[in-house]
């Protein structure tokens, strides 16, 4: 008989849509999307716009839609885009740039997802026929696999310097946005001040099952609106998702400081396990990455034996694991699933 699981660490999209927020959604006023006719999508746009202080925004299903329709919208085939060698847009998006745009990636190797200004730099190519153009820099805010590390305001605004002067736009996959801003005190509009696009996630820490905000100029999102008919992302009575949208930013982002709190905790909980090491060793808001190299465990054997006991962390690869707290994660759940890791590790040894 398959072990019920009980607590989900491996992400914060495991969330299950709140009471409030499903009765938000149910009670949704709604029309035709396409046509602008859907009151409740075109409060949560204005609202995001407003959030980033940027002139449109779009509605669109999923977080992966906003990176590959804002690059396809800044970019031509043939074109290349500057990021982290750990950028989401490279290892969890199925090659989306390359099949529907023909754009190119340079990356930057990283310890934490942040590369700096002078890395930018160097990246830059030389316009000539033979190469690709250069065209956009990307930003990941907060880094996935870099830990949840949090690019400053100084870093943003120095790599965006460079990028301008040489002729590059800026991007931010804001994905975790909303988390950087509750553990820095900065504000959005501040944090994407520079960057000439900028989307955040609903699915994610902020509980919603569904959907995503890409904003930008008018100019842009304008073209970003036909992107997202050509890949299929137009809706029709979109307001019943958008309404989980607003529900999560009126309730649940300033309770995201509880759950960097919770990832402190196990952080410092796991960190006594004798052959764990936290990689990277700071936790900056909800993500927690630990190497089990030195426990003579694999990270696969180590998640199967958890989910046994009804606890789910995700095995990156053999040696690293990820857990990530959310709202449908407490502390007591924190501590337990530290506990099934001790205890993982106890019967190994015995």
């Amino acid at each position: 008989m398959a072990t019920t699981l009980r607590i989900d660490l491996s992400s914060d999209t495991s969330t299950q849509p709140s009471e409030g927020m499903r009765k938000a959604m149910y009670n949704a006023e709604v029309g035709d999307e396409q046509k602008g006719e859907d009151k409740t999508t075109t409060s949560l746009c204005d609202h995001v716009a407003s959030l980033l202080g940027k002139e449109a925004a779009v509605f669109l299903p999923s977080g992966i839609m906003s990176n590959v329709v804002s690059l396809l919208t800044h970019c031509a085939p043939g074109d290349d885009v500057i990021c982290s060698s750990d950028a989401h847009i490279i290892g969890s998006e199925g090659g989306g740039l390359a099949i529907f745009g023909g754009i190119s990636i340079t990356s930057i190797d990283t310890t934490r997802g942040i590369y700096s200004a002078d890395e930018l730099k160097s990246r830059l190519r030389l316009t000539r026929s033979r190469s690709p153009h250069s065209r956009l820099a990307h930003i990941e805010q907060t880094t996935n696999k870099g830990g949840g590390a949090i690019w400053s305001i100084d870093q943003i605004n120095d790599v965006a310097e460079v990028a301008k002067d040489a002729g590059l736009s800026v991007h931010m996959d804001g994905a975790r946005l909303m988390n950087a801003v509750v553990a820095s005190g900065v504000s959005a509009e501040y944090f994407v001040a520079e960057c000439d696009s900028a989307w955040i996630d609903f699915s994610k820490g902020l509980g919603a099952p569904v959907g995503s905000v890409l904003t930008g100029s008018k100019d842009f999102i304008e073209e970003a609106w036909a992107w997202k008919h050509r890949l299929g992302g137009a809706m029709r009575q979109s307001g019943v998702i958008a309404a989980a949208g607003l529900y999560a930013l009126e309730h649940n982002v300033e309770r995201l400081a509880e759950d960097h709190a919770n990832a402190q905790m196990l952080a410092e909980r796991i960190a006594q396990i004798p052959g764990i090491k936290l990689d990277p060793p700071v936790v900056e808001t909800n993500l927690v990455f630990f190497d089990v190299s030195g426990t003579g465990l694999s990270a696969p054997e180590i998640a199967s034996k958890l989910l046994d006991m009804g606890v789910r962390i995700g095995a990156t690869n053999d040696r690293r694991m990820r857990a990530v707290t959310h709202l449908d994660v407490s502390t007591s759940d924190v501590i337990e699933a530290a506990y099934g890791l001790q205890k993982v590790f106890a019967d190994h040894k015995n």
